[in-house]
């Protein structure tokens, strides 16, 4: 499964899904794969979904496809669509033009510029953590890798941003990326800008995980049948968006409004269900506007068992609690139109 998912580059909110390609393995691994063309590689995914995404995006101000090591391709730099700008991660530690030494040797000269200080998320056992990270950019010309398509351009020029770990605790892996992208890096600012960009790529690793272990659980399904299991999972994807969309605007930070997750014509549905599950005292009042996302989140949190509170020592709704009270929601709601438009559906 390769989703194309849609971030606020401001906010951080999660907008929704653009694209997916779900691909079902039923063969080995394919022989001279670096001689194949892109098109007959399972990589090309990073292409197709990158254009179609520039595409459902045609009217957004700017976009910016971010990706991990595994889109370090050369085709998606030397094809990529004209709308989109990227920013990946590299993998490979490429030739230069007119240089005798590698990207990461060349990359590892570049002078440091500041020093910073970021969020290193959980990953498996390891907690959440601050770095502090020298910051050092530049730019670099790649050279077309020998065995691509002689039909792209023999080289590209790119910007880089290297990040690197300073006094990493004991114990932790030091967190070094090289980040190569089309947008221009000119100052200390910019670099700092492409680093929180990249930093947002975390959220699709939350929608695996909630897609996964912390919600939908889509490994459990004891559906065998191929064609049957893909629905499923598209299914699935949607949810685990829909889930994460909610829990990053449980707070309000992303600024989203009411109409980024549900239909304006639920929104009588909703503030019914509102009033029955507001207290008495303040802190039990649902404390955002009706009219924002964060509000929506109040609501499905407190369907999932959630207490309401927020101060020391309470937990703030997750997944788990948040899909919990989208089960429930759902079946409210739909309840609610029936009850409300029942001559649409020809009940007395």
């Amino acid at each position: 499964m390769h989703p194309l998912i849609v971030v606020d580059a401001i906010q951080g909110g999660l907008i929704g899904l653009a694209c997916a390609e779900i691909m079902n393995r039923t063969q080995g691994p394919a022989p001279d794969r670096r001689r194949r063309p892109a098109e007959d590689k399972e990589s090309y995914r990073w292409l197709t979904t990158t254009h179609t995404g520039a595409d459902v995006l045609a009217q957004a101000a700017r976009i910016t496809v971010i990706a991990d090591r595994e889109g370090d391709i050369y085709d998606l730099f030397a094809r990529r669509p004209a709308r989109a700008d990227l920013l990946i991660r590299a993998a490979q530690d490429r030739r230069l033009i007119d240089r005798d030494e590698r990207m990461f040797t060349h990359i590892a000269t570049l002078a440091e510029q500041e020093r910073s200080q970021i969020s290193v998320p959980p990953k498996g056992g390891r907690p959440a953590r601050r770095a502090t990270v020298a910051l050092r950019f530049g730019e670099v010309t790649l050279a077309r890798p020998r065995q691509a398509d002689p039909a792209l351009p023999p080289s590209l020029a790119l910007r880089v941003v290297d990040v690197t770990e300073v006094d990493a605790p004991p114990g932790a892996e030091p967190v070094h990326w090289r980040l190569l992208t089309t947008h221009a890096v000119a100052t200390p600012s910019d670099a700092r800008q492409i680093v929180a960009w990249y930093q947002q790529r975390w959220t699709i690793e939350q929608v695996f995980r909630t897609l996964k272990a912390d919600g939908v659980r889509i490994e459990d399904s004891q559906i065998i049948e191929a064609r049957s299991f893909v629905k499923l999972a598209v299914v699935a994807l949607i949810a685990a968006v829909r889930v994460m969309q909610i829990v990053l605007g449980r707070d309000g930070r992303t600024g989203q409004p009411l109409i980024d997750a549900v239909d304006t014509h639920d929104a009588p549905a909703l503030a019914a269900i509102n009033r029955k599950l507001e207290g008495k005292t303040e802190k039990l009042k649902n404390p955002h506007d009706p009219q924002s996302l964060a509000w929506l989140a109040w609501i499905v949190a407190r369907l999932g068992g959630w207490s309401g509170y927020t101060s020391k020592g309470y937990k703030p709704p997750g997944p788990k609690t948040i899909i919990r009270g989208l089960n429930r929601l759902d079946g409210m709601i739909q309840g609610w139109n029936l009850a409300n438009h029942s001559e649409l559906v020809g009940l007395p």
